[in-house]
């Protein structure tokens, strides 16, 4: 195979590809001029935006209590970073949660290797990008989507705390529609951990002095997530806060993550 041919996701295909296409199905579906005839287009497209619900739905549906890690999709393998995120998915895995990430490279990569080889859970959720990315060979079980809100919804269903490495605009994004869940109440009780404490910190200024300074957010709201660079802590505060979760996933469940494999989930 030479090197401008590969094989690659879009969206749940896997094609022969010399890696370029025209748009994405996100880009399709939110900017008009893609589809001449849009008023029929739409009204077809919403099925296929039905069914990734569906198949994701399905395929998540008897995950075991889960911990999201998100981050850079650059982070080599000799950054610090990469090996706090395997760390970090070996730690979560003796904590009896499966790991869900991203599903791409870099710090994604890191947490779902560190889940894979303690005989953890390790899930990915890919997503179509302009840019070829696919599924990294640790994923254990693992979806790729066309849109992005499809795939935002399985990772805040399917999981009960959140962990941010360092990342860009992608990790930001991600933190932030998480946030704004908890403070929101539309997802209860779930832990939001920032790891590197020297990348985070000017954000966390930010929001300490300009947004709850300026009375844009609540005082307590600068408490909805711990910043650390230890994964000990970070696991640690995890599974306190769980203590008291409500989740049927979290208490009442003798089913951890080191029970259940891909081909249980099957099942």
């Amino acid at each position: 195979m030479s090197n401008s041919e590969k094989r690659t996701l879009r969206g749940p295909l896997l094609l022969r590809t010399d890696g370029q296409q025209e748009s994405t199905f996100d880009q399709r579906l939110l900017e008009s001029g893609w589809d001449h005839d849009w008023m029929h287009a739409d009204p077809w497209r919403v099925l296929r935006i039905q069914g990734e619900f569906v198949a994701g739905f399905d395929a998540l549906s008897k995950l075991p209590k889960a911990v999201t890690v998100f981050g850079s999709a650059r982070t080599k393998e000799d950054d610090p970073y990469y090996q706090l995120a395997v760390d970090l998915g070996r730690k979560l895995t003796e904590a009896n949660y499966a790991v869900i990430t991203g599903g791409g490279p870099g710090t994604m990569e890191a947490g779902n290797r560190g889940a894979s080889e303690a005989n953890g859970l390790s899930v990915g959720l890919g997503i179509e990008l302009p840019f070829e990315q696919g599924l990294n060979d640790y994923v254990d079980l693992g979806l790729n989507f066309r849109y992005f809100f499809a795939r935002k919804t399985m990772f805040l269903k399917y999981s009960q705390a959140f962990v941010c490495l360092p990342g860009g605009y992608g990790t930001m994004d991600e933190f932030f529609e998480v946030l704004c869940m908890v403070q929101t109440g539309k997802v209860t009780n779930y832990p939001i951990v920032l790891m590197g404490s020297e990348y985070w910190g000017g954000l966390v200024d930010w929001i300490n002095n300009t947004l709850a300074a300026g009375g844009f957010i609540n005082a307590e709201d600068t408490e909805l997530f711990l910043i650390t660079d230890d994964v000990e802590e970070a696991v640690a505060h995890i599974v306190r806060r769980h203590e008291v979760m409500t989740d049927g996933r979290i208490s009442g469940t003798n089913t951890t993550a080191q029970d259940r494999s891909p081909q249980d989930l099957e099942r």
